[in-house]
């Protein structure tokens, strides 16, 4: 059985603030607000959360082999 890492260090790009957070297990994470400047940040194209596009690790089910919540 695979190890999932729960946390990820996710930075804004608009301001460079990171902050090490916790991912859902259960549902993808489309939207996270900076702490620091309020920009809210939205997944890249082609990524399926914001973990899986500023996070140092990606989300769980993506570290598993998923193709994340959306299944597209």
């Amino acid at each position: 059985m695979q190890d999932i890492e729960l946390n990820s260090k996710i930075t804004c790009p608009e301001c460079g603030h990171s902050k090490v957070e916790t991912m859902p297990t259960n549902a993808c994470q489309w939207y996270y607000e900076c702490e620091m400047c309020n920009t809210l940040l939205k997944p890249l194209k082609g990524d399926c959360c914001v973990y899986c596009s500023y996070g140092t690790v990606k989300c769980p089910p993506v570290q598993v082999g998923n193709n994340c919540c959306n299944n597209s």
